[in-house]
């Protein structure tokens, strides 16, 4: 089945998403991380649109939606949220199962904590919600950006938004026999958007707010003990940005979770696509 390339408007900001799959089938949300965007998910999609209704928005400041300057525009996750929840409600989505990855996981947890009602199943895939999750090495210049924001603490978080930072983020954690398997127009793909004017404001706006979602974890495991959401990590054993603990760390408030460690990176969709599109549908047919 085709992908369709639509926009739409939300408080006059221009939001493009890919769409796929029958009007009526069940609803799967696809929330992108950094530095991607929805093409994230161009492999992913044709796999499960003959039985669901995929939906993939990019954030605001990311892809094909605007991207608004840093002075303009508030560049929050509480903001990206409010905005995501407002493109549910335009789509008429009352229901929907997520797909959450990096940035992608507080946003998408942020919707599950004000409509729970609305979320049938969570599918992590490298999105972290614990502590434990936060690999050491990469996150120490981000968590000096967080506790002070200074021309010191920045440079070094810019880097990660270089085209080398970027690629390290696709590579890091492949083995080397698949690394062919990760196309070049996916890292170029980001570099080329994340290089537009005024990124880099957006970026360190955005990177030195993740503190805001610390704050929000204790909200998100009472979320997942209190309402037992069916959850499947499908998780990139090698990635050293959020590390394989916090895949493991959701079965401590949903026992019943459902943890597959891949032999990936971060994005693992790059490598194991078809794997996880199998283990999504058979997630699905047995919990939704």
């Amino acid at each position: 089945m085709m992908t369709a390339h639509r926009t739409t408007t939300v408080r006059g900001l221009d939001v493009h998403y890919r769409e796929a799959g029958p009007a009526d089938a069940p609803v799967l949300l696809l929330l992108h991380g950094f530095p991607s965007s929805s093409h994230m998910f161009r492999d992913l999609i044709p796999l499960l649109a003959d039985r669901y209704r995929l939906i993939a928005p990019d954030h605001i400041g990311f892809g094909r939606s605007s991207a608004p300057g840093a002075s303009d525009f508030a560049y929050t996750f509480a903001e990206l949220a409010e905005i995501t929840a407002e493109f549910t409600e335009q789509l008429g989505l009352t229901e929907y199962a997520l797909y959450i990855q990096d940035y992608g996981a507080p946003i998408g947890l942020r919707l599950a904590l004000a409509h729970p009602e609305r979320v049938t199943a969570i599918v992590t895939q490298n999105g972290n919600a614990y502590e434990e999750g936060l690999g050491k090495e990469a996150w120490a210049p981000v968590l000096a950006l967080i506790a002070e924001r200074t021309p010191e603490t920045e440079a070094p978080v810019r880097e990660i938004s270089s085209p080398d930072g970027i690629k390290w983020q696709y590579l890091h954690g492949v083995p080397e026999d698949l690394q062919h398997l990760v196309s070049p127009d996916a890292y170029e793909h980001d570099a080329a958007f994340i290089a537009r004017p005024g990124q880099s404001e957006i970026q360190l706006d955005l990177i030195s707010d993740y503190g805001s979602n610390f704050a929000l974890y204790p909200a998100f495991h009472d979320y997942f003990r209190t309402s037992q959401v069916p959850l499947l990590a499908v998780w990139g054993a090698h990635d050293e940005i959020f590390v394989p603990a916090g895949a493991l760390a959701y079965q401590r408030d949903l026992p019943k979770a459902e943890i597959h460690l891949l032999p990936t990176g971060h994005f693992a969709l790059e490598t194991h696509a078809p794997q996880i599109g199998a283990l999504i549908r058979d997630f699905f047919s047995r919990t939704r």
